[in-house]
Parts: structure tokens; C-alpha cells; sequence
């Protein structure tokens, strides 16, 4: 069962996956870090050094899929709640052919590994074997993506946006409640007293 936590699964299994595949020679021509970053880092006008870090700016309820019951559930039972996750990826680089390498370098990984699953997927979301998430590039008009940044303190840095979907948060469990008390009434002629 997909928990609240799998919003931050999601990020955190994302930049665990870049870590563990950033290849050689690049870790030693071009050591960088990668990390999950909050609303609050890029206000603090941190220096990242050199760094990919993921910014999820957006979360929408998938309008394509908000209807749709998860495989595993029985009919009757409250919905799954689909969400959208729209992150951007920020490459924070001093020179050309750093900021340059390394984006190359998401963006092909990004490609060539477009579906997470349970073997990439961190368990603290509670993700099921069959839960899948994909990861899509997504348009942002310039327009949109300057106003973000206008926003942050930080200034522009170069920035791939994409979009994980669906990622299914299962209703909670109330095994706890009391159980429903029913009445059956019968229908029937009132007597007067």
C-alpha cells in the first residue's frame, strides 16, 4: 500500500538512483552531489558547489487516472488518490563543459531509465511489487519557468523539468473504528394511548 510517504519515496529514490549510477570517469573528472532540496534551501541562497539537485515545485491530483480503481483493490472500496509530481532537476555547475557534461548526463539516464519500480523505489513509501512510476520531460513554457525562479532566491540555473506519474496513496485503514450498529424498523400502525 502507497503511503503519504511516497510523494518523498519518489525524490529521494530519484537522486539515490542518479548517486549509485553516476559513472566513472565522470565521478572523478567532474565530482558532483546529489541531493533533494526544499522550498527553504533555495531561499537560504545556498552554494550547492557543484551539484543536481530536485526540486519538486508542483503537486496536481491526476485528472487522467482520478476515477480509475487501483488493480489490486476491490470494487466498492474509497479510490486511490492519483497524484502528478512535477520536479525540476537544477545543475548547479562553475563552468560550461561541467554544467553542460552533467546535464547531458541526467537527462540520458533520465531516458534510458524512464519507468521506477520497487527495486528503485525507496520502501519508505510502501510500494506494492506491481507500482510503477514514470518519469516524463515535461513542458515548461519560459514564461512559467522564469516566474518560478523570479520567486527563489537563487538566480537562474540551468533546469531540466519532468513529471512522475501516477503515483497511487492508497486510502489509510480504519481497522480501528467501531463497528456500524444497523436498526432494522418495521412499518406498521400506530396505536394511541
Amino acid at each position: 500500500m502507497a503511503t503519504i510517504y511516497s510523494v518523498h519515496s519518489v525524490g529521494d529514490s530519484l537522486v539515490t538512483f542518479l548517486r549509485n549510477t553516476y559513472p566513472e570517469p565522470l565521478r572523478t573528472d567532474h565530482p558532483c552531489e546529489f541531493k533533494l532540496i526544499s522550498s527553504g534551501e533555495l531561499e537560504e541562497n545556498k552554494d550547492f558547489g557543484t551539484a543536481v539537485t530536485l526540486y519538486l515545485y508542483r503537486i496536481d491530483i491526476d485528472k487522467h487516472t482520478r476515477n480509475n480503481p487501483h488493480p489490486d483493490h476491490l470494487m466498492g472500496h474509497i479510490k486511490p488518490l492519483p497524484l502528478c509530481l512535477y520536479y525540476i532537476f537544477i545543475i548547479w555547475a562553475e563552468t560550461p563543459l561541467v554544467e553542460n557534461t552533467i546535464a547531458a548526463w541526467v537527462m540520458s539516464q533520465m531516458h534510458r531509465h524512464p519507468v521506477l519500480d520497487q527495486s528503485v523505489l525507496s520502501s519508505s513509501g510502501g510500494w506494492q511489487p506491481n507500482d510503477q512510476i514514470f518519469m516524463v520531460p515535461t513542458d515548461v513554457s519560459n514564461e512559467d519557468l522564469m516566474r518560478l525562479w523570479d520567486v527563489m532566491a537563487p538566480s537562474y540555473r540551468l533546469s531540466l523539468p519532468y513529471l512522475a506519474r501516477v503515483i497511487r496513496i492508497d486510502p489509510e485503514s480504519f481497522e480501528d473504528a467501531l463497528p456500524v450498529v444497523s436498526t432494522r424498523f418495521r412499518f406498521g400502525e400506530f396505536e394511541n394511548s
